[in-house]
């Protein structure tokens, strides 16, 4: 009887790329200038990315497109949030009962705290040129940045696991 061994490191294999994007748009105008510029169509997702932190818990925004010629999922997806959290003042008057909102951010790859949007390119083999993507996005006004994300220096993978 042959003995198959299954070795676990196969798995740990990163297959998408990823950039990070700093902009102040709103995910749909994002969304909007990438499809204008790039050959995609990137549309809302229902399945938005759920996270919970200690903080709380947040859903981060989602586009999506799937490319089948070229078998590739494109994902852009938000990196901040903020949640609001009612909060009851602890001295309380015998005659008000005053209660605050507390916001607070929450991010999805916390060691990116200043990078507002990610676009995830998966399953992307020798398909795409990823520095002519980048010169391509880096033509958006509205965008200050874009860059590549070395994925070993990424803590949170798991919240990029959808």
């Amino acid at each position: 009887m042959a003995i198959h061994k299954l070795d676990l490191d196969e798995f740990d294999e990163i297959d998408y790329y990823l950039m990070a994007i700093h902009t102040s748009l709103e995910d749909y105008r994002l969304a909007y200038f990438i499809n204008k510029i790039l050959p995609i169509n990137l549309s809302k997702s229902k399945h938005e990315i759920h996270a919970q932190t200690k903080e709380g818990e947040a859903n981060f925004s989602r586009f999506y497109y799937y490319d089948e010629e070229k078998a590739v999922s494109w994902n852009l997806i938000q990196n901040k949030n903020e949640i609001i959290s009612v909060s009851t003042n602890d001295f309380q008057n015998l005659f008000s009962n005053e209660t605050s909102e507390v916001s607070t951010t929450i991010h999805l790859l916390p060691e990116f705290k200043k990078v507002d949007f990610f676009l995830k390119i998966d399953n992307s083999e020798e398909a795409l040129n990823f520095s002519e993507i980048q010169q391509k996005l880096n033509t958006i006004e509205s965008i200050a940045a874009i860059y590549a994300v070395d994925t070993d220096k990424i803590k949170s993978k798991n919240n990029l696991i959808f």
